[in-house]
């Protein structure tokens, strides 16, 4: 209630007290309750926010000072002919209503009142029950409130969108402390606004204390600040951020707080890191290459004088010897063949074979290889089916399972390998995606070692993820082993229990023609009778071991050094010459320019092209230049043998149209 000595006047017509002139002389001095009176006037009509006087059960407007007229546009007139619900918008009504006879003395609410010309106002009134003309009466006082409403819903709306954005963006002040946190930094770290604000950085998410620091004298002394920096998230995995500090100001310059936007680049590092190993990778596959060419070189006139040698010797022991040294041949060219599978991808030959024979091999060469209380076992059926594959590449799955075994097992374990005959039905395919219905023979990898957790089992076979040491392993093995087994048509199963250990299984689609192909493949082949071989190799070993090989099995030589002299030597003698042997890399011409060359001539020429190393771009154009047979070196007399036979039995080969 209002202090009955001012409320007594309310009633009165509030005019403003009389101007007397100065050279009037002075009034009487008024008494004590005019004064009161005058004082409550210039209160009420001078007041700079709206007053009114309004009846406690009608709500009509009663009194109203000339602010209130200013502000909402109505004359003193229209406002005394209306009542407080007038103003309010109109879901405001019931309220508006309920407030006068719950207010007690300075009850305040907020509320929506419209002015005249339609605008909207958000108000904040104040209340005081009166008595007025001797009737009750509320005395109400209204701030407004718009501007700051607007503020507060264009805050909200800023944040919305904040909150929308993918990047974090946090505000901090210049201890540290956490005031604004969206939701993109909660879905980058974890951490929920309310967890974090009023907190330090430092006690969260900052893992580099010392370069935060670093970065925050720079903030003061430049305004900004941008740099890649490694945090941690709430449940401790690495982020790393590109960094943008923005030094925000009072209005009288001095620093007040942080703008921070955190941009996460933790995949993107990843993939950049992959990209660069991959580049690395590429430039040892172009290493690789140039080796593989040389050393197929050096190996393959090793290999085709084994088989001469076998024809001249005939004793057991000289036998024995010759074995030797055309398996450590052999098995030198499938070195060269695992290492460009794995630097450059490269395909190997897929033949008929038998995986217990690979299996028994391995396992020779760990006992000698791997450590002595590492217990090797093999579990191999004698019906094992036989399975068309590369040999080389059979050989590093096994050996790549073999070695993670190895080291999964820090003291003694047992690694067993086994094979099995398995028919997948549709029950066993639906578990397993990539399965096949059908026959398949399983590889297993068994050890006892350590055991992977489920979350070390989904990332495995990424690339570059490996678990091991830093330099110690390059997270490539099990990768080129998936790649293996998808490209031979099969699929792999894993099983591993913490403390227990891990099995791998490589299912391999198995063949059912092996005495059909081992026939095929004993079938003899016919000898040559006279026909006149153009050897054409830089490489002056290779020449004499290919003249004496084919010397040996019935067939003449002509040799040349170079694709030129090879040009020259069949213009010379195209007729008598039944095929050119010709290597694909050599310096003057090559074999691609050669086989162009001796289309002109001649567009049924037949052609025979060796290589140490095939790339899949020369094939297509050896291809398109009608060349049928391509032998890889090195390879034996008998490859060499057969490859004639079958260029020597195509009828009128020549190069497509166009080409």
């Amino acid at each position: 209630m209002l202090p009955l000595s001012l409320t007594r006047y309310l009633h009165l017509p509030f005019p403003y007290p009389n101007r007397v002139p100065m050279t009037q002389a002075p009034p009487k001095p008024p008494s004590p309750s005019l004064e009161r009176e005058a004082s409550f006037q210039l209160l009420f009509h001078e007041h700079p926010l709206p007053m009114w006087v309004v009846d406690a059960e009608s709500l009509a407007f009663l009194v109203v000072n000339e602010v209130a007229v200013a502000k909402y546009g109505y004359s003193l007139a229209e406002f005394l002919a209306m009542k407080m619900d007038d103003l309010a918008e109109p879901e405001e009504l019931l309220p508006t209503a309920a407030v006068p006879a719950t207010a007690g003395a300075g009850a305040s609410a907020a509320w929506r009142h419209t002015a005249k010309d339609g605008s909207v106002l958000h108000v904040e009134s104040t209340w005081h029950e009166i008595v007025f003309a001797g009737r009750d009466a509320v005395l109400v006082l209204s701030i407004d409130r718009t501007a700051q409403r607007h503020a507060e819903e264009q805050n909200r709306e800023q944040a919305k969108l904040l909150n929308l954005a993918s990047d974090a963006i946090i505000v901090r002040d210049l201890d540290q402390r956490l005031i604004f946190w969206n939701q993109g930094a909660t879905r980058l770290y974890g951490w929920t606004s309310e967890e974090v604000c009023g907190g330090r950085t430092l006690d969260f998410f900052v893992r580099e204390k010392l370069q935060i620091m670093e970065a925050e004298v720079e903030l003061l002394r430049k305004g900004v600040w941008t740099g890649q920096l490694t945090h941690r998230s709430k449940e401790g995995r690495e982020v790393i951020v590109n960094s943008r500090w923005t030094l925000v100001r009072d209005e009288y310059g001095a620093p007040q707080s942080v703008l921070v936007i955190d941009t996460d680049i933790t995949e993107t590092k990843k993939l950049e890191s992959q990209f660069l190993r991959a580049q690395r990778l590429e430039s040892i596959g172009t290493l690789a290459s140039g080796i593989a060419h040389d050393l197929n070189n050096i190996l393959s006139p090793i290999l085709m004088a084994t088989n001469i040698l076998r024809r001249t010797v005939t004793g057991a022991e000289e036998e024995k010897v010759i074995k030797i040294i055309e398996g450590s041949a052999e098995r030198g060219a499938g070195i060269v063949k695992q290492v460009l599978t794995f630097a450059r991808g490269a395909e190997g030959e897929r033949v008929l074979l038998q995986p217990k024979h690979l299996i028994s091999e391995l396992a020779k060469i760990m006992a000698q290889t791997f450590p002595r209380n590492i217990d090797i076992q093999t579990n191999l059926p004698t019906d094992l089916w036989t399975v068309l594959g590369d040999a080389t590449q059979l050989h590093q799955i096994l050996l790549n399972l073999c070695v993670n075994a190895r080291d999964a097992m820090s003291d003694a374990g047992t690694i067993t390998i086994s094979a099995e005959n398995v028919d997948i039905d549709a029950h066993f395919a639906s578990m397993n995606p990539g399965a096949q219905l059908g026959s398949h023979v399983a590889l297993r990898v068994a050890d006892t070692g350590s055991g992977m957790t489920p979350e070390t089992m989904e990332k495995i076979f990424d690339p570059f993820f490996t678990t091991k040491e830093v330099g110690k392993g390059t997270g490539l093995g099990l990768a080129t082993v998936i790649g293996i087994v998808k490209s031979h048509g099969g699929f792999l199963t894993l099983q591993s229990v913490v403390g227990v250990g891990t099995t791998f299984s490589v299912f391999i689609p198995a063949s059912r023609d092996a005495e059909v192909a081992k026939k095929e493949d004993e079938a003899a082949v016919a000898n040559g009778n006279g026909e006149l071989i153009l050897v054409v190799d830089d490489e002056a070993p290779i020449r004499e071991a290919l003249v004496g090989t084919l010397t040996a099995h019935g067939y003449r030589a002509y040799t040349a050094e170079d694709g030129t002299d090879a040009l020259a030597l069949y213009f010379q003698r195209r007729g008598e010459i039944s095929v050119v042997l010709t290597d694909l890399s050599m310096g003057q011409m090559d074999g691609i320019a050669l086989v162009r060359a001796l289309r002109k001539i001649d567009p049924a020429v037949r052609v025979i092209v060796s290589s140490g190393h095939f790339q899949k771009e020369n094939v297509t154009v050896l291809q398109g230049l009608g060349v049928e047979v391509m032998l890889e070196k090195p390879y034996t007399a008998d490859k060499l043998r057969r490859a004639i036979r079958k260029v020597l039995e195509t009828k009128n080969p020549a190069v497509p149209a166009g080409k």
